[in-house]
């Protein structure tokens, strides 16, 4: 299949607790920094920017909130939001689309 350029930057992505993605890796530095590392094993949904975890994320009421581990600029918050619009609607069957992007550390 075609690849992209080795230049384009990953889409957002939520991934829940415990995900792969994030505990299949002997060396994590290359998904997230070393500060962060113990969320892993907490069970903490992370949010990935460009590849990197940047965020967590949970879900109270109808609301995703999401807590950022480092300054997200503006395009970044802005996919962030978009995305987490999209996992409230799914996660309240189109019922609702509320994301809140706390401010950065």
């Amino acid at each position: 299949a075609p690849r992209p350029d080795p230049d384009t930057p990953a889409p957002v992505r939520y991934l829940p607790a415990f995900d792969n993605a994030v505990l299949g890796y002997q060396d994590r530095r290359r998904v997230i920094d070393d500060a962060h590392r113990g969320l892993s094993v907490t069970g903490a949904r992370f949010v990935l920017v460009d590849g990197r975890v940047s965020a967590t994320w949970t879900v109270e009421g109808d609301t995703v909130t999401v807590t950022p581990l480092r300054r997200l600029t503006g395009a970044e918050r802005a996919e962030v939001a978009e995305e987490g619009r999209i996992l409230a609607s799914f996660l309240s069957e189109g019922d609702s689309d509320r994301v809140e992007v706390g401010a950065a550390p």
